[in-house]
């Protein structure tokens, strides 16, 4: 599946772009949420989630780059966001985010950031619906693909066929037709692309490449 990031999109024609991305194909879209303090940018409130709602079927996907998703989260899902993710390294308790967002009807996804080790998601894996690696630093589109994540896809999906966990893989960061098939032979069942689709000239085909490329 591709999550186009709108972090890379045409701020100015956000419903348009959000219209363009979903008959190219796209099967979600992903929504990057920052705060200034937990990584060192701003972006968008659950008031743009809003707006921009109506124009598309899709599942969005609120990934919150953000210190206190806890105090904050609800509003993105009542904006109409389908999926909530979070960040590992947030001091919250996780387990109870995770239910709540549950109990409100929508899918749970937690986000490990390049230099966390992955063996922290243990104890989440059966309770979340999706684990986002982050394949670049999160903060800013644009960035070069880490390489050594693969390592934690891998270990994220013998797991998942260990234990017949159900979450789903996805990543984030640097995601091209070079670095695709890489994450997909580790493991990872949605790919976020932001810069790579909404820089290329014809997004129907951009799509299309990403999720057929091996």
């Amino acid at each position: 599946m591709i999550s186009p990031s709108l972090l890379s999109a045409d701020f100015a024609n956000l419903g348009k772009e959000v219209s363009a991305i979903t008959d190219s194909g796209a099967d979600m879209i992903h929504f990057d949420v920052m705060d200034g303090h937990f990584v060192p940018n701003i972006t968008f409130g659950p008031m743009i989630l809003a707006a921009i709602r109506k124009y598309t079927h899709l599942p969005f996907e609120a990934h919150l780059m953000i210190s206190h998703p806890e105090k904050y989260w609800k509003h993105f899902s009542d904006a109409g966001a389908d999926i909530i993710g979070f960040h590992i390294e947030v001091d919250i308790d996780h387990n109870r985010l995770i239910k709540k967002i549950h109990d409100a009807g929508k899918k749970a996804c937690i986000v490990i950031n390049p230099p966390t080790e992955v063996k922290l998601l243990e104890k989440f894996l059966s309770c979340v619906d999706i684990i986002l690696v982050m394949t670049v630093n999160p903060g800013f589109g644009g960035q070069k693909f880490i390489s050594s994540n693969l390592k934690k896809i891998e270990w994220l999906d013998c797991q998942r066929k260990k234990n017949d966990f159900k979450f789903l893989i996805e990543v984030d960061g640097g995601i091209n037709y070079q670095t695709a098939p890489l994450v997909k032979k580790a493991g990872a069942d949605i790919l976020v692309a932001g810069s790579f689709i909404f820089g290329s000239n014809d997004y129907k085909k951009t799509i299309e490449n990403l999720k057929c490329c091996r």
